[in-house]
């Protein structure tokens, strides 16, 4: 109970505060209305909640309680100091985050899930909790498996949680550090101005810059972009198919994966890519 208060405090005062500073300093004016905007993926988030809460009813602190309890995974079995743990815990489940980000944009059964996610056009705080039901629970699956297997502390997963949380509202919202401040940040963790090329329609750059918190992921596997071609100001956002298409009302999120024109689409980096440059 106190970790789940401790989540969603931090995540409303996060969603608030970068909610706060893009109706004050956005980027770039949004594409859709803002109020439609948040209405759809709000919505898409609770539905979410629910099916997270129905079918893991503790969470992934409650998975690295278990663990603990029982003695179980490697950094129990390699009886490493807890403090230790916590730190190796905390790098390998953003390390593993970022490998499954790949997974979502190569593997095509996956990429029609997270297809919901980047046909978004209008990329702000709300982007980053917009995620399929489906996405979200496979996403818990292989996070509680590799939780179990790691023996992670629980103090370190709700640590880990949080902080993975904020820095997906705070690198997908329609903000822009300034331009000294920027590439300090960027050397260690991932910006909106990093994270945005992610979601160009311009295959290349779709197929890039996976990290959520830290950016050394992408520069180690070699999948770091630093600039988008047509620069932040005329990168254009979403997927080129579905341009003109509703993609803030909830039902239209919903049915994606299962939409003819989704299965056609491939995956990031997978062919088809001059179709998907165009827009």
């Amino acid at each position: 109970m106190d970790a789940a208060i401790t989540r969603l405090g931090v995540f409303t005062g996060m969603l608030l505060l970068m909610g706060l500073w893009e109706s004050l300093r956005p980027f770039r004016p949004s594409r859709i209305p803002r109020w439609r905007h948040w209405l759809g993926n709000l919505s898409l988030l609770a539905c979410d909640a629910v099916l997270l809460r129905l079918l893991f009813p503790g969470g992934a602190v409650l998975g690295a309680w278990w663990a603990a309890r029982q003695g179980f995974g490697l950094l129990h079995w390699l009886q490493v100091p807890e403090p230790w743990a916590g730190f190796v815990a905390l790098i390998a489940l953003d390390g593993l985050i970022y490998a499954q980000h790949v997974a979502f944009h190569r593997i095509p059964w996956l990429w029609r899930l997270h297809m919901v996610h980047h046909a978004d056009q209008a990329l702000d705080v709300t982007s980053g909790l917009r995620f399929h039901p489906l996405e979200i629970v496979l996403s818990m699956a292989f996070k509680l498996a590799v939780i179990a297997l790691l023996g992670a502390p629980p103090w370190a997963v709700l640590l880990f949680e949080i902080v993975l949380n904020g820095m997906a509202m705070f690198n997908h919202a329609n903000v822009c550090l300034p331009r000294r401040i920027e590439p300090i940040v960027r050397a260690l963790f991932v910006t909106p101005e990093m994270h945005r090329i992610h979601h160009s329609i311009a295959a290349r750059e779709t197929n890039s810059n996976y990290g959520f918190n830290l950016s050394l992921w992408d520069r180690l596997f070699g999948t770091y972009v630093a600039a988008p071609a047509v620069g932040h100001r005329g990168v254009r956002i979403g997927l080129t198919p579905f341009l003109a298409a509703p993609t803030h009302r909830l039902s239209w999120m919903l049915r994606l994966p299962f939409a003819a024109d989704a299965r056609q689409y491939p995956p990031a980096g997978q062919g088809g890519s001059d179709e998907r440059d165009e827009g």
